[in-house]
């Protein structure tokens, strides 16, 4: 049997949909979740800040042996595509370890919890769509406005 030392922190530096948090706050949600739970928090790893990058998180599973599990900022920084997000998860939960995200204050350590982590993509994807969806609000209507500052006839208070 091995020694585990904490749940490590994973924390991001792009924006995951739509949301973009500073990772100072990141890793006080994470720090605050590791608290309120009783569980020993180490340091954080950061993501990278391109798009669809995720090496990472996947660096995380080299020390999935010599720790408890993962503690995400959010869930939602798991790869958007189920059979990736899936194949993490499960390595995780092979190797006797467990991943938790602060945000949501939620566990998933089993197969039932990856399952509901699917719906929980399904419906967040889903509010994306629908967000994207709607027409973007103009971003030029002051441009049109025409102002004029009004006339003042006579000297003004402060003019001597």
């Amino acid at each position: 049997m091995t020694n585990r030392f904490g749940y490590r922190g994973y924390i991001g530096s792009r924006p995951y949909f739509g949301d973009r948090v500073p990772q100072h706050v990141q890793n006080l949600v994470v720090r605050d979740y590791c608290q309120r739970n009783g569980i020993a928090y180490l340091l954080s790893a950061t993501e990278y800040a391109m798009p669809s990058c995720y090496i990472m998180l996947h660096e995380l599973l080299r020390e999935v042996e010599r720790v408890d599990g993962f503690v995400l900022y959010s869930v939602f920084m798991l790869p958007m595509k189920r059979e990736r997000r899936d194949t993490f998860c499960r390595a995780i939960f092979q190797a006797g370890a467990s991943i938790h995200g602060a945000v949501e204050n939620l566990e998933i350590n089993d197969e039932q919890g990856l399952s509901e982590l699917g719906h929980m993509y399904e419906l967040k994807i889903g509010e994306q769509a629908q967000a994207d969806s709607r027409q973007p609000i103009e971003q030029n209507k002051l441009s049109n406005l025409s102002v004029s500052a009004p006339t003042v006839q006579g000297p003004l208070p402060w003019d001597d």
